[in-house]
């Protein structure tokens, strides 16, 4: 082969490579990718905070700017055009939000969206940037908490105040409790994040919100107990902040509200879980920890914000005398739940759940029934059911002060 000829091939390939490299790359208004397209949006208000998400097909860069006089979130969405979906935002705002008076939507610029939220007060917004889990695709996350984080432990003292102090007559069975105790009951998921689904359509977290309601109002009912919910309404508490809320209030108990699911239709029956120090005591518990866990990734939170009193509570050696409360008080539950429901295990089982790493609290995480199961899912959305499980509940939590009264409070457990 002559050296004129390679010379001539080599031209003829770099000139071929080039042309194939020029059909590919992206040329604006000819070429260029599909824009990210806005698929849904969702504005989940509440006492806490306000929550509005946006989804999406593709990732979205934007900017955001807090302006004061009057206070309102400016969000511009670059590379993204405006459309129904955007355009039916206003609308998704009710009247009583505590948060949000309304807000505006509209093509700011050419390739840009501007998102113009009008406050009623002053906010601490948190923009998170969320990558698709579970059903989700990217989302991006304002949520506007109060300015004053609101004080959880202030909060309980006023509705203490507004409590009735007609109490129903105790049950000759169950042992009463001695001295004033404050329950947490933590109905699971919320908001984003929904849970388990069952095949008839309920939601594990519309049925845990419904049972621990009914826990606490026969609670409320009790002399001696007064409670505090972690969530009273469809949103989303990251798991960190359920622990937070607990101890913020000096809880003398924690009851995290579940309803179980599994890949096999037919697992059935009630559970008791705490938490474990040195692994699962089952598969099934560690393969439960990990889906309970998953709730911080699927509701969306910062994982930036660490809390480190939290992040030493295995080390702490309060740990230990803790799970040995959160045992008893569990098999207490789990023995009162046997009077309702089969039990899917005959002990309380324990695993690595976050929402149970309060160091100073007893915790335990009831599965109240397998919402996965056709049959226990109709049973979890009956009134009567419902019932039945919270009186469960409430039996063994009472069982369980009448063998371990409280001691008092230690200085060192106010919080943080």
């Amino acid at each position: 082969m002559s050296d004129e000829f390679r010379s001539s091939r080599r031209d003829v390939l770099r000139f071929a490579a080039a042309a194939l490299t020029l059909s590919v790359t992206p040329v604006r208004g000819v070429f260029a990718a599909a824009q990210p397209t806005v698929l849904g949006v969702r504005v989940w208000p509440a006492a806490d905070y306000t929550r509005v998400t946006l989804e999406h097909d593709q990732p979205i860069q934007f900017t955001h700017m807090l302006v004061k006089d009057p206070y309102r979130l400016v969000v511009d969405l670059e590379g993204v055009e405006f459309n129904s979906v955007l355009g039916s935002l206003p609308n998704k705002i009710a009247e009583n939000d505590p948060y949000i008076k309304l807000i505006r939507a509209g093509r700011n610029r050419p390739g840009v969206v501007r998102l113009v939220i009008e406050l009623k007060n002053e906010v601490k917004p948190q923009v998170l940037s969320l990558q698709p889990v579970g059903d989700y695709g990217y989302r991006l996350v304002l949520d506007l908490y109060p300015a004053e984080e609101a004080d959880p432990l202030a909060a309980l003292l006023r509705s203490e105040e507004k409590r009735s102090p007609i109490s129903e007559p105790p049950k000759a069975d169950v042992p009463q409790v001695a001295r004033l105790v404050t329950v947490v009951l933590d109905p699971g998921h919320g908001g984003e994040d929904p849970g388990a689904t069952g095949r008839g359509g309920h939601h594990e977290k519309d049925v845990t919100l419904s049972i621990a309601r009914r826990l606490k109002a026969k609670m409320d009912a009790e002399p001696n107990i007064r409670t505090m919910l972690t969530r009273d309404g469809d949103y989303f508490i990251p798991l960190q902040q359920r622990v937070r809320k607990a101890r913020r209030v000096q809880a003398d108990l924690f009851v995290s509200v579940h309803a179980d699911a599994f890949v096999k239709s037919t697992a059935r029956g009630s559970s008791v879980f705490v938490l474990s120090e040195h692994g699962a005591s089952s598969t099934a518990a560690r393969w439960l920890a990990q889906r309970e866990n998953a709730a911080d990734l699927i509701g969306g939170v910062s994982f930036g914000v660490k809390d480190q009193h939290l992040a030493r509570t295995l080390l702490d050696l309060s740990q230990t005398a803790t799970i040995n409360d959160s045992l008893k008080l569990g098999n207490d539950v789990l023995g009162e739940l046997g009077r309702v429901n089969s039990l899917h295990r005959g002990r309380v089982e324990q695993a690595g759940f976050a929402v149970l790493k309060a160091p100073d609290i007893p915790s335990i995480l009831v599965e109240t029934a397998f919402i996965s199961n056709p049959e226990e899912e109709r049973r979890l959305a009956d009134d009567d059911y419902q019932d039945r499980i919270a009186d469960a509940i409430l039996r063994g939590i009472k069982r369980y002060f009448a063998k371990n009264p409280p001691l008092a409070k230690s200085k060192l457990a106010r919080l943080d």
